[in-house]
């Protein structure tokens, strides 16, 4: 038993003596496997670079051999061209350095670095006209506990449950009955209004052509107008709730008013003011209507603070020309001299005021119970007035209006939500444009006023602008009588030009001038030129033609 068990001990032994490696007498241990095998790949490497190339002459040689030759030069010439090529090189490194020629030329057909330049965010344009206000903000009291305070536990605490959000702002006070000083904000107190302003204030607009140009060329005509960085100014701080041209035509002068009462005139290549750009407060709520007014040219603006001023240059001076109690929505000129006025107020009201006289108003009608949120007089027939009251919009005349249970000679039915605006057409007033809540644009004929007008055409347009910005309203171009324009919430932000019988004849986008939604717009009465108001207090102008 001893004897097997030496020689199964031997055996063993001797088996592990042949799996076991030598070991290198200058080591602790067994030397690993895997540095032996980079150390003997790395031998070989260090012998086939070093080692000399065998070159053999012969003089002879048949095709076959030349032809060999040749192949094996054209592969060297093509091992040679690889990145990083170096004689002596093993088969792996060879095949690796195809690998990498292979994905350089891959990643060099994509074109990156174009793709890459394309992707990159342009910068944003510098901010023209007004700059932003800063506003402080609140700091809010440090909420601690009674034990912090060391206070004892107290039975009834009164806690104010409204948040700082919900809270509504103080309103600004009224400004004072009467005249008030035209004093811009943003000029000093010693500088005068320019000159150049006062000039082109006073000058006398050509008379308006009454033709009417087919929609082909007007559609091209539409086409050339663009805006660029110098068309995008900021003229009133707030949320801009109505703007209007002056009516020359030799140069561009805009006034736009906000929802703080600011009013702000801006003229794109003028030096004075911010980027020519002025800026006043003649109101404390915000401003819902203006129009310029001729012989001599005023600037009417209503607002919520129950008032209606006339903007005088030579005078100074924004006269007060009527004041009511409610706030006004909106007004039209009665006369051709812009003498008389129709003001709609807030509460069912509407004011005739003759500017002439003294009195507050030659006589007030109550028309119904529901706000007035717009009056538009017939441009023709000026004793006819449309009148939007909520969901309903009616045709008076007030030939036959008493002081209160007034009926209407005209009714434009089909409106299920609130209704923003109402226009008749601006040369022959055979038409109403009306802008409803309820997401449609509807045109109505009222060539005839016997009665319910019937509805042309109907376009499916979303208004839901919601809390922050303006309503929509689309208004007609008094150049081309049966085309409008409207501003749009969609993406990307458009303002979109239509003809009555519902066509599309052309959307204005830009996606690097024209980022914001343009509630309030306007086309020039004389020249090819569009304006859209944005909340942020931004106009925006497509004209064709250029400014400096």
């Amino acid at each position: 038993m001893d004897e097997n068990k030496t020689d199964l001990s031997l055996k063993t032994m001797q088996l592990l003596q042949e799996r076991t490696p030598p070991q290198d007498p200058g080591m602790d241990g067994p030397e690993r496997r895997t540095s032996r095998r980079i150390r003997e790949k790395q031998n070989q490497e260090k012998n086939q670079i070093l080692s000399p190339k065998c070159l053999t002459y012969t003089s002879e040689k048949n095709d076959s051999e030349e032809e060999d030759d040749i192949e094996e030069a054209e592969v060297k010439d093509d091992k040679e061209s690889l990145p990083g090529y170096r004689e002596g090189l093993s088969e792996y490194e060879l095949e690796r350095l195809e690998n990498i020629r292979q994905n350089q030329a891959f990643l060099h057909s994509l074109n990156l670095p174009q793709i890459s330049e394309a992707l990159r965010p342009k910068p944003k344009p510098t901010q023209k006209g007004l700059k932003r206000e800063k506003t402080e903000t609140e700091m809010l009291p440090v909420r601690k506990s009674l034990r912090l305070q060391n206070k004892g536990p107290q039975r009834a605490i009164t806690v104010d449950t409204t948040s700082y959000a919900a809270r509504e702002p103080e309103e600004k006070p009224k400004k004072a009955p009467g005249p008030i000083p035209l004093d811009p904000i943003n000029l000093d107190e010693h500088v005068r209004m320019p000159e150049d302003l006062v000039k082109l204030w006073n000058e006398v607009p050509l008379k308006q052509e009454t033709g009417t140009s087919d929609l082909k060329s007007y559609q091209q005509m539409l086409q050339k107008l663009s805006i660029n960085d110098s068309c995008v100014v900021k003229v009133v701080q707030d949320r801009i709730c109505s703007a209007a041209f002056h009516p020359t035509s030799s140069n561009l002068l805009m006034a736009a008013g906000d929802k703080s009462g600011h009013l702000g005139l801006w003229k794109p290549d003028a030096s004075w003011g911010n980027d020519g750009v002025i800026y006043f407060e003649p109101h404390s709520r915000a401003i819902t209507s203006m129009a310029f007014s001729f012989h001599p040219c005023n600037l009417i603006t209503v607002s919520y603070d129950g008032s209606a001023r006339s903007m005088d240059l030579e005078k100074a001076v924004f006269d007060e020309v009527y004041r009511s109690s409610s706030g006004l929505k909106s007004f039209d000129f009665l006369s051709t001299d812009c003498s008389t006025l129709l003001l709609g107020e807030w509460n069912g009201d509407v004011a005739v005021v003759d500017r002439r006289t003294e009195k507050a108003y030659e006589s007030l009608y109550t028309m119904a119970l529901n706000p007035l949120r717009c009056v538009h007089v017939h441009p023709v027939q000026q004793h006819y007035f449309v009148a939007a009251e909520s969901r309903f919009v009616n045709v008076y005349d007030l030939r036959h209006l008493k002081r209160n249970n007034n009926l209407a000679v005209g009714e434009l039915i089909g409106h299920s939500r609130g209704v923003a605006s109402a226009f008749f057409s601006p040369l022959t007033g055979n038409r109403v444009l009306t802008t409803c809540m309820d997401n449609m644009i509807r045109v109505f004929d009222t060539s005839l006023m016997n009665g319910r007008s019937p509805v042309l055409n109907s376009i499916k347009h979303n208004m839901q602008t919601g809390r922050w910005l303006s309503k929509l309203s689309a208004v007609w171009d008094s150049k081309q009588q049966d085309c409008f324009v409207i501003g749009s919430v969609d993406r990307p932000r458009r303002m979109q030009v239509y003809h009555e019988s519902g066509r599309r004849l052309h959307t204005f986008q830009n996606m690097d001038h024209l980022t914001t939604v343009c509630s309030i717009t306007a086309f020039h009465p004389s020249r090819n030129t569009l304006l859209g108001g944005n909340s942020s207090g931004r106009l925006h102008i497509f004209t064709d033609s250029f400014i400096n």
